[in-house]
């Protein structure tokens, strides 16, 4: 399974959680070793973004993927 294909599957299992709280998380692209998504709904605008992203979703991310750099949020 290729990096990208692997993410997708990642972002997949992340989803409901994510939906929980009102908010949703599309992949957009894998390029340079970097993740980008668009967080969306209540994650938008949410204090806890930036929390999320690097402390949940990029721990995730490189336990499967070790040689992901970061995850960039690409603003709406």
């Amino acid at each position: 399974m290729n990096p990208e294909e692997k993410i997708k599957e990642l972002i997949a299992k992340m989803q409901p959680y994510i939906n929980m709280d009102g908010g949703n998380i599309e992949f957009i692209k894998y390029e340079d070793n970097y993740v980008f998504i668009r967080l969306s709904g209540a994650c938008a605008n949410c204090l806890y973004q930036d929390n999320t992203i690097n402390d949940n979703l990029l721990e995730m991310f490189k336990s499967e993927i070790p040689e992901i750099k970061g995850i960039i949020n690409v603003e709406i």
